[in-house]
């Protein structure tokens, strides 16, 4: 009676797990598990760079790279916010999610209390100050200033291996989810300094013109994910993805968007613009808004256009005739149906309506953003030379659909042993690079004031 009574359990256990939702190839705790469920646990720490909730969802670097990843491995991902990151690392550690995705620096300290997947960006731990206050240049002025650091970061592991010093250093630590809030309130006077990774204190600077990067606190450092090491196969998953995606463009368009293309820090150039955006922007921007939904562009894109064409300025006119917002010659109004070049509505309308025609006269070769800045180019320079510069292209060897390319073949327009022979001749082909090299860089600075 016993040996039946047993069996009859075991059958049942067995009925009984078979049942079980749970169940999946691989088990509970696996990346099979986390595809049959539907759904991949993102623990985050809220950020201008990482995530910031909206009404249609949220948006970030990090929240895009996510949904990049959950998209491979067939699954939507569910993103739960902690408020600092000793909180978010417990959470992981606790088996609250299946990773962690918000610019962590990989540290020794941390690397002994969870894991890491590879790394996807490299940064420097930089002191970021007020202009005009303590700014110290090495380490042994570092005590001279008023010091805020983000609790539980790594850089309170960089301030704690700093060699002995006589006078000991003193900081204060505050919680966030990045260093931005402390980053606005060295700007605000509230300290001198603190300490950020060399990505962020370069985006907090297009929108804080007075802070400086008064010196770096440590070498390169890797940011990466950490995920939970109970979760079978998750670790390699993530290495076989982020080496598929390190030989693609995902990492190089992600940080175009969230990280824009912002070059050299020009301190009058971006203390400008953030003036503009708040005299000038307001009065334009529902025509941009209304000529973007006429054309195959973001507003941010014209607006940032037209701030390289005229710096907002509805009546700026060139020695070549060419006037307005949009900075049409006679000729291009004339073809778009705008009247009256000066006025801000119908140049932005007929600047908007002139960028879409050159867009749908690019060869259909060029795809993705590279048509895009093929288009700004040849608002430029004209598509004649466009042209021209894909010829050259191909006798150089190079892809004449793509934007890198030609931008090395362009400045050759103005050397003679290179135009002679081209169908439209001379041209100053300097210009269009740098003109859409600003185009881009405007446009970040734009998303850098919205974010």
């Amino acid at each position: 009676m016993k040996t039946v009574a047993g069996l009859s359990a075991i059958a049942i256990a067995l009925v009984l797990a078979a049942c079980s939702p749970q169940t999946a190839p691989g088990g509970p705790g696996s990346v099979e598990a986390i595809q049959a469920r539907g759904t991949l646990t993102v623990l985050t720490l809220e950020g201008p760079t990482s995530y910031l909730p909206g009404e249609d969802g949220p948006g970030g670097y990090e929240v895009d790279l996510v949904r990049a990843f959950a998209a491979h491995l067939g699954v939507e991902p569910r993103f739960e916010t902690r408020p600092s990151i000793t909180a978010l690392t417990d959470a992981l550690a606790n088996g609250e999610g299946d990773i962690a995705a918000a610019g962590l620096t990989v540290t020794a300290a941390r690397e002994a209390h969870i894991s890491f997947g590879p790394a996807y960006k490299t940064v420097t731990e930089q002191l970021v100050c007020h202009n005009g206050g303590p700014a110290p240049t090495s380490l042994a002025q570092l005590g001279r200033a008023s010091l805020v650091v983000l609790a539980g970061s790594s850089y309170l592991e960089t301030l704690q291996a700093l060699p002995a010093r006589r006078e000991p250093l003193h900081w204060t630590e505050r919680e966030a989810g990045s260093a931005m809030p402390l980053l606005e309130a060295v700007d605000a006077g509230e300290f001198d300094c603190t300490i950020a990774d060399s990505h962020l204190a370069d985006f907090a600077r297009r929108r804080h013109p007075d802070l400086v990067v008064a010196m770096d606190l440590s070498g390169e450092e890797q940011l990466a994910w950490a995920y939970s090491g109970q979760i079978e196969g998750l670790g390699d998953a993530l290495t076989a993805w982020f080496s598929q995606i390190h030989e693609g463009d995902l990492l190089e368009r992600l940080d175009e968007t969230w990280f824009g293309q912002f070059g050299d820090f020009n301190y009058v150039d971006v203390s400008s613009f953030v003036d503009r955006v708040e005299t000038r922007l307001p009065r334009y921007e529902h025509w941009f808004e209304a000529a973007a939904e006429q054309t195959s562009f973001d507003w941010d894109l014209l607006a940032a256009q037209a701030y390289q064409e005229s710096h907002w300025d509805p009546d700026a006119v060139s020695d070549t005739g060419v006037r307005g917002l949009m900075m049409l010659t006679l000729s291009t109004a004339e073809r778009v149906g705008i009247e009256d070049r000066t006025d801000p509505r119908q140049s932005i309308r007929g600047g908007a309506a002139y960028l879409e025609d050159l867009y749908q006269r690019v060869p259909a070769g060029v795809t993705g953003e590279d048509r895009i800045w093929f288009a700004l180019a040849a608002y430029n320079i004209g598509m004649g030379h466009m042209y021209d510069a894909r010829t050259l292209a191909e006798r150089q060897g190079l892809d004449k659909n793509s934007w890198e390319d030609l931008a090395q073949v362009l400045p050759l327009l103005s050397d003679p042993a290179h135009y002679r022979g081209l169908r439209y001749g001379y041209a100053r082909g300097q210009e269009p690079v740098r003109y859409v090299q600003k185009v881009r860089e405007y446009r970040a600075l734009l998303n850098a004031q919205a974010l």
